[in-house]
């Protein structure tokens, strides 16, 4: 086996997995789905292909283990955490991350956050 320094090129810009999961009513920690995840996640891969984004990849996740906050979403390449309640988050995570490969800080979750 021969070991290489070098990852290889990224195969989408940015890849987006936004949480759809689904827990049974009245779970103590929620659900994304139950807050509109799938409407947001459509609605975010619509945007993207409008906005004529290339190399970028909006999946639906199972879950990510954060629902207590969502709808949230992780993007990579660099593993960034969002949490996405409207349609305007949505288009301002697409203009400033994803285009602009800025933060949309107020929307960010950090590791600590519960």
């Amino acid at each position: 086996m021969t070991v290489n320094d070098e990852d290889p090129p990224l195969f989408y810009n940015r890849h987006v997995f936004f949480c759809t999961n689904e827990r049974p009513d009245g779970h103590p920690r929620g659900c994304c789905k139950a807050k509109d995840a799938e409407k947001l996640r459509n609605y975010m891969k619509a945007r993207a292909k409008e906005m004529g984004l290339e190399r970028v990849r909006i999946n639906a996740s199972g879950c990510l283990d954060r629902c207590e906050l969502g709808p949230t979403m992780v993007i990579y390449p660099e593993g960034v955490w969002y949490k996405c309640e409207s349609m305007a988050d949505v288009d301002r995570i697409l203009k400033d991350h994803v285009e602009g490969k800025g933060r949309v800080n107020e929307l960010m979750l950090m590791p600590d956050d519960e």
